[in-house]
């Protein structure tokens, strides 16, 4: 639990960081990312990716949300209350990670890359598929303990393709995407120790698998 606590504290710390660094100007890295994007989001490619963007990055995470709120509720109805009390705490930890840009981005105040609206830092769209995926290894570290790999690699994998998005789209900087990885994990991994989801056991319950 300590080992959990101090790695959560310290992505927190890191994400705190970043967004003091980069709140004023842009880093050297920012800017050259985000110049071989230039103008990109023009056109079929923009059109394209601004689809593929909003599919991966909030049309999915709310329907693991729901997914998971669904599960909790017939989880409880066919008598599997303990399944049911850890999809919940899920479902908490989805939604404490998911305040990360809500509650940062009027704190830092960045601009964005191009005229665009809200504020820059982190990324919303990176950080909700973020939450997500935080969301479904937990609940596959207690359920399914077997597709906990599996489903780190995934969704490690589609939080990259929802950032490689937001960059091509020119709304973010580098930096936005890597911040909103940091501020989730850190607060979602605090808010999992919190909920006793973290070390969790290893094994499932036989009913869950």
């Amino acid at each position: 639990m300590i080992r959990w606590l101090a790695t959560g504290l310290g992505l927190l710390a890191l994400f705190v960081a970043l967004g003091l660094a980069v709140a004023k100007q842009p880093l050297a890295v920012d800017l050259a990312v985000t110049g071989v994007f230039q103008g990109l989001w023009r056109g079929t490619v923009g059109s394209v990716t601004t689809v593929v963007s909003n599919l991966v990055g909030l049309v999915l995470p709310a329907a693991v949300a729901l997914g998971i709120l669904v599960g909790a509720i017939l989880a409880w109805y066919r008598n599997l209350r303990a399944e049911a009390w850890i999809a919940v705490r899920v479902l908490l930890v989805f939604g404490l990670a998911r305040l990360t840009s809500w509650v940062a981005k009027p704190i830092f105040l960045r601009q964005r890359p191009r005229a665009y609206s809200e504020f820059s830092y982190p990324s919303g769209h990176v950080v909700a598929i973020a939450s997500a995926g935080l969301a479904v290894v937990l609940l596959c570290r207690w359920l399914a303990p077997a597709l906990t790999r599996r489903a780190a690699l995934v969704s490690a994998l589609l939080t990259v393709v929802v950032a490689l998005t937001r960059l091509i789209l020119g709304v973010h900087w580098l930096s936005d995407t890597v911040g909103a990885v940091l501020g989730v994990l850190g607060i979602g991994l605090l808010g999992a120790v919190v909920l006793r989801l973290l070390p969790g056991p290893v094994s499932t319950p036989s009913a869950a698998a």
